[in-house]
């Protein structure tokens, strides 16, 4: 094992950050861009860059496609993984420590 007592500590306290920290990123990038996509088909279909039934509106339902699971799915349940993550941390600590 490691010579330092309070490795373990410092290995999870790091762990549980870094982790926190990239998947509110990631989070907030797919929350974001999933908005943007759904966001430029909306314009697209107002009547901008050549309406609907052009190249433009084809490439926005392309990106309207991607976008929906992004805004709907993918970044809200990252938030339930980061919770179940750091809670399994804290509750299965004491158990690593004490052994």
């Amino acid at each position: 094992m490691l010579d330092c007592p309070h490795a373990f500590r410092q290995v999870v306290a790091s762990f549980l950050l870094f982790a926190s920290l990239s998947g509110l990123l990631v989070a907030i990038f797919l929350d974001n861009s999933g908005g943007a996509w759904d966001n430029a088909k909306k314009l697209v279909e107002s009547g901008a860059f050549g309406g609907k039934g052009s190249d433009a509106h084809q490439a926005c339902v392309t990106g309207d496609t991607v976008g929906d699971p992004c805004k709907d799915t993918a970044g809200p349940s990252l938030h339930v993984i980061m919770t179940t993550m750091s809670t399994t941390a804290l509750v299965l600590g004491p158990l690593f420590l004490s052994s």
